[in-house]
């Protein structure tokens, strides 16, 4: 017995266990989410947090010195909808100009499946916008989850993963991956700061996106496997 499950394990590539855990671990941390979100009442884990960004007994002022406001709303920018599909539709343009036509199509389908995906999301919970803090932007869309989470976890984990595959050396790729986390994290917790989602949305959002971008990353292989996209297009 375990000579064939080591067997089995040795036949297993690294990124692809690794894969696997992301995406078990990712719809099992939004679960667990969609629970608290589903509940009555605000869950500890929600309140203590987002009031963590406020100053004791005022909740319509934000901790930290005047310019952070204003940097933190720079930053969730980086999660808002104009800029990824910029940012998306610049990266498609570029492959097909380089002929990639396969690797362009993966992108745009992964990207905008996320989009997708997040919208039913937000109507399946239909949770509403935290009122316990005030809200540093204007928002009125659903809160669950957060879409600049997930979408930011989609579209920069998709982009790093893909930019990784043509870079020379193996500290510069990890170097682009953990730029592509960073991002995502941080448009995630400004969201929190800002007050306009409960960190429950956020920690869901970040689930969804990693788990639908490695299932992503998967199908991709398998395209390339079964000889259904190019050997030039790389994905």
């Amino acid at each position: 017995m375990k000579s064939s499950v080591g067997a089995l394990l040795t036949k297993i590539e690294f990124p692809l266990l690794l894969a696997g855990l992301v995406i078990a671990g990712g719809m099992w941390g939004f679960v667990e989410s969609m629970e608290a979100a589903r509940a009555t009442t605000p869950h500890a884990f929600d309140t203590e947090i987002l009031l963590a960004f406020r100053h004791v007994g005022q909740p319509d002022s934000p901790i930290g010195p005047a310019w952070l406001q204003g940097a933190v709303r720079d930053v969730t920018a980086l999660g808002s909808t104009v800029v990824l599909v910029l940012i998306t539709t610049a990266t498609i343009i570029y492959l097909l100009l380089i002929r990639r036509p396969g690797t362009a199509l993966f992108v745009f389908a992964a990207i905008a499946g996320g989009q997708v995906l997040s919208s039913l999301l937000k109507l399946e919970v239909d949770r509403p916008r935290p009122d316990l803090v005030s809200h540093l932007v204007n928002e009125t869309s659903l809160s669950f989850p957060s879409g600049h989470a997930m979408l930011s976890a989609v579209t920069y984990l998709t982009l790093g993963s893909l930019a990784a595959r043509f870079l020379p050396d193996r500290r510069t790729k990890i170097f682009v991956l953990c730029l592509a986390v960073l991002i995502t994290v941080l448009v995630g917790t400004s969201r929190v700061y800002l007050g306009v989602h409960w960190p429950s949305d956020v920690l869901a959002g970040w689930c969804a996106g990693f788990a639908w971008a490695m299932l992503c990353w998967l199908a991709a292989r398998l395209l390339q496997r079964r000889n259904m996209v190019a050997d030039g297009d790389d994905v």
